[in-house]
């Protein structure tokens, strides 16, 4: 799946790989836990958390690997704690599941959405 037609994230859950499922789930969990379920919606055919037309985070499902569209200053910040993660502008990929460092990601959505935060204020 590169972009998806669902609508809701728990139709986006749905159609991604049972393999895939558990750790897309707890992405979802930390972004809700950042961000509240007013910012969950979908945009460009993945989860996004944020402003409708530029999302702060978003995460997919892609043909290769799991990717997390954080933006470059979390690349900068904690790409070297990501272990076997790949990257690109803005965005973090993992090809397993299982490689995927859950307590950086979750310290990656915290900073982002404190980021946010204050930019808002």
């Amino acid at each position: 799946m590169v972009q998806s037609r669902a609508q809701t994230v728990d139709d986006f859950l749905l159609e991604v790989s049972d393999d895939r499922r558990p750790a897309l789930a707890r992405l979802r969990g930390l972004c809700l836990e950042a961000f509240g379920a007013e910012h969950e919606r979908m945009a460009y055919g993945m989860p996004a958390y944020g402003d409708p037309k530029n999302p702060w985070i978003a995460f997919n499902s892609q043909k290769q690997h799991i990717a997390l569209y954080a933006g470059q200053d979390a690349i900068a910040r904690f790409g070297g704690s990501l272990g076997k993660a790949s990257f690109g502008k803005g965005c973090i990929r993992w090809s397993k599941p299982d490689a995927m460092k859950f307590e950086v990601i979750a310290d990656i959505v915290a900073d982002v959405a404190a980021r946010k935060a204050s930019a808002c204020d």
